[in-house]
């Protein structure tokens, strides 16, 4: 018998958190918004508030790659590195140089800062950059060494030396770092770095992660809560404030990539029918990939498409499927 009664108890408890949870939304709404995640070819899902998730679709606890999304966590741990990299320094500073092609003396003057902000104007060939992401870093950039810090440009040769850098500066593996600095406090238990190289194009090679979508989710938690994860600073809060106060308004990008902010996006303000509050940023990744961290709403949203699988079997999630997501997402709250 008292078994029985604390088998309700529980699950009265249960349901009633979760109606807690879900005070501020509309539960007919988010349905819609399931329907349409399926309806896209999402593979998992998560909308998280005030720490708890109230909204999943998928197998959220399945890892596969999270593709560009790396780049916000490479611009993480750099940020719990500090103690160790100068981001004055410049790559001639740290002996940094490429190969088959030699960074100029000019080229040499780029700052650990201008890589974080993407603007280095270094154009040599690397990893990843194929197809319009190389047409558009070839149209911002040209042929000629430019002065660091002056070009902005989506560019994996800047996000692959930032690894390096990394590495070298810490004396650690991007692995090492990941799991102390951010696996092991957020509780994350699996999770991969891999690495790819192209030493025909650069001697730096890309790093890439593997997580699930509950642990994307997490992530985005860190940097909703500023940097903070049970009452422990992981990551100094100034640089977390930065992203969307010292961001470079972009070019040749979408609604969702108006501005750059240290490895993250800002979107423009007509973004999602201008339903998503300012402030707003998001890490993305090829094929759907997302972490939307809102502060206003205190809330982060993981989105994940499985590319794991044949190419040919894959279903990309586009950016405007994704900003009609956001739409039916912003439209649900009460």
């Amino acid at each position: 018998m008292m078994k029985q009664l604390l088998f309700i108890f529980l699950l009265f408890n249960t349901y009633f958190s979760l109606g807690q949870k879900k005070e501020n939304w509309d539960n007919e709404k988010i349905q819609r918004v399931i329907e349409y995640a399926k309806e896209i070819g999402t593979y998992a899902l998560v909308i998280q508030t005030d720490g708890q998730i109230i909204v999943s679709e998928g197998n959220i606890d399945k890892v596969s790659r999270v593709h560009s999304i790396r780049k916000a966590i490479i611009g993480a741990l750099v940020f719990q590195n500090l103690d160790t990299i100068n981001l004055n320094a410049t790559l001639k500073d740290m002996e940094i140089q490429d190969f088959p092609i030699s960074l100029t003396e000019l080229q040499r003057q780029t700052k650990v800062l201008h890589l974080l902000k993407s603007t280095s104007g270094i154009n040599h060939p690397t990893g990843s950059q194929i197809g319009k992401m190389q047409e558009d870093r070839d149209l911002l950039l040209g042929n000629e060494p430019n002065i660091p810090g002056t070009k902005w440009a989506y560019n994996n040769w800047d996000y692959n030396v930032l690894t390096t850098i990394l590495e070298e500066q810490t004396g650690k593996s991007t692995l090492d770092l990941f799991e102390k600095g951010i696996a092991v406090p957020l509780e994350i238990n699996d999770f991969e770095v891999i690495y790819r190289s192209d030493t025909t194009l650069s001697k730096h090679a890309k790093a890439g992660f593997r997580l699930s979508t509950r642990d994307m989710a997490k992530f985005g938690q860190l940097f909703l809560n500023k940097g903070k994860w049970k009452e422990k600073q992981l990551i100094p809060i100034e640089w977390i404030e930065k992203i969307t106060t010292d961001f470079t308004v972009t070019t040749n990008q979408s609604n969702e990539r108006y501005g750059h902010g240290y490895l993250w996006w800002i979107h423009d303000k007509s973004y999602a029918e201008g339903l998503l509050p300012e402030g707003s940023f998001v890490a993305t990744g090829a094929w759907g990939q997302r972490i939307l961290v809102i502060p206003e709403w205190n809330t982060v949203i993981a989105h994940k498409v499985m590319t794991d699988i044949p190419s040919k079997q894959r279903k990309r999630v586009t950016r405007k499927e994704f900003e009609q997501l956001i739409i039916l997402i912003s439209k649900s709250k009460t």
